[in-house]
């Protein structure tokens, strides 16, 4: 071989390695990196089944291939060494399920676990952080994000476990300004709390590269789950959240699509319940995202590598009790009470707890009441609170008025328990109807000050 032809033959050689070397850094480009905010909205060891979602998928994408750098946790940390848990660091997920609690970042805690902090870290705007590791999403335009939080929620908001809560509104604001920055490829966002829907419906548009899914529609209460374990008194999971995180566990999520995914947890949740223990999962925003891999969001699962997707039927188990979301810290302390089997003094305290929840229950049924006769008469009120705006339709047109009114309501009556949460379509309604501040302050004070003391309710936090 002359050295002419050598020289060719180099040559070419360098100009295909150049080639597939553009073509490698191009793939990676396109690819972009994988991003997820984990957000559990509540405290207390009632409220067991939302931290123990979070971590559940937490491990779920640790696993599938996700840095913990890119996963970013929310969480109050007060249940892995709680003095109920009789396994002191451990977290399960379900009835007798491994530990999902080691390995979890703890990122945002405590006091830091709040909607500021939230929002600022879907913007990637380090500067707006109060506290907690600093982590934020700081994604590009060919990355993808993957949102997941479980909580209680209300219609228009959901809870954090510190400060404010988390206005739709606010939360789409967010979402926009993420859009518009063009700071992501495209983004998932999976929702578990009652009402879950009223965040994105009439609110998420089609073209925000944006794919929600809900664990309820706008107007109906979720399902906590794993409720029967008597170690533990308290529920393990949610409905929703186990559907999809053990529908991800037991496939291979790079055959599996979105749209998939949502028919599995769709059917688990409204058809393979009892009757009154559904609720109906809801898709929002860009739902031709559905088409998708889940391996695009949440990583793949190696041991299920090359297992073909079925679209079997995870049926629920009947002698495992699944709770209304409202009446979970009912159940709770009604199981305490029962299981105090020492001590005249620890009896006669759980007594107190599950009869200050009753009386609570009471308290804002009977003050929300009172509002509305004050309001619109005792024959227009029933239509007031139980008024349901067609599919499509925000909840409310003046988000700042619903936000002003839960304020009065609580200064004047209480802090809004899960329980009373549910109360806020009725103050969307007044809002839309025009009432005004000063009706709704007169009202409230007129139905808070009389024959109720505030001081029982005032500071619950849940």
């Amino acid at each position: 071989m002359n050295s002419i032809s050598f020289e060719i033959i180099l040559l070419v050689s360098l100009l295909i390695y150049a080639a597939e070397a553009r073509h490698l850094v191009k793939e990676s480009e396109e690819t972009g990196n994988k991003w997820a905010v984990l957000v559990a909205g509540s405290v207390s060891w009632q409220n067991y089944r939302h931290q123990a979602d979070v971590c559940h998928a937490y491990q779920i994408l640790k696993k599938g291939g996700l840095k913990d750098e890119n996963i970013i946790v929310f969480m109050y940390d007060d249940i892995a060494f709680a003095e109920e848990n009789s396994r002191p660091g451990i977290i399960i997920n379900k009835p007798y399920g491994p530990d999902v609690y080691y390995g979890v970042p703890k990122d945002y805690t405590g006091e830091q676990a709040t909607a500021d902090n939230l929002l600022a870290i879907i913007l990637g705007n380090r500067s707006a952080l109060t506290g907690g590791s600093g982590k934020v999403i700081e994604s590009g335009q060919n990355d993808t994000i993957f949102i997941y939080y479980a909580d209680h929620g209300a219609p228009g908001f959901v809870s954090m476990p510190s400060g404010n809560y988390l206005y739709a509104t606010d939360l789409i604001n967010t979402l926009k300004k993420k859009y518009e920055a063009k700071a992501y490829k495209s983004m998932v966002f999976y929702l578990e709390a009652c009402e879950s829907g009223s965040m994105f419906d009439g609110l998420l548009p089609n073209n925000w590269n944006i794919y929600a899914i809900t664990s309820t529609n706008p107007d109906e209460s979720g399902y906590a789950f794993y409720c029967d374990i008597e170690e533990y008194g308290t529920c393990l999971g949610d409905v929703f959240s186990i559907s999809w995180m053990e529908d991800s566990d037991k496939n291979d999520m790079s055959q599996e699509t979105l749209q998939q995914q949502y028919e599995v947890v769709k059917r688990r949740t409204g058809f393979d319940t009892p009757l009154d223990l559904r609720s109906h999962v809801m898709q929002y925003g860009d739902i031709s995202l559905g088409n998708q891999l889940l391996y695009t969001y949440i990583g793949t699962n190696p041991p299920n590598t090359n297992r073909t997707f079925t679209n079997r039927k995870l049926s629920v188990a009947k002698k495992i009790r699944a709770v209304n979301q409202r009446d979970a810290k009912l159940v709770f302390l009604r199981c305490k009470l029962e299981n105090v089997h020492e001590g005249f003094q620890q009896k006669i305290e759980a007594e107190r707890q599950l009869n200050n929840e009753i009386y609570h229950r009471q308290y804002m049924d009977s003050t929300i009441n009172l509002i509305a006769t004050s309001l619109f008469g005792q024959k227009n009120k029933s239509h007031l609170l139980e008024y349901v705006r067609p599919a499509g339709q925000p909840l409310v047109d003046d988000w700042d008025c619903l936000k002003l009114f839960v304020k009065i309501y609580e200064e004047k009556c209480g802090t809004l328990t899960t329980y009373g949460k549910k109360y806020t379509r009725a103050m969307a309604n007044m809002c839309n109807v025009g009432i005004n501040e000063e009706q709704m302050i007169m009202a409230s004070t007129e139905a808070c000050s009389n024959e109720f003391s505030t001081s029982k309710i005032h500071g619950v936090h849940e």
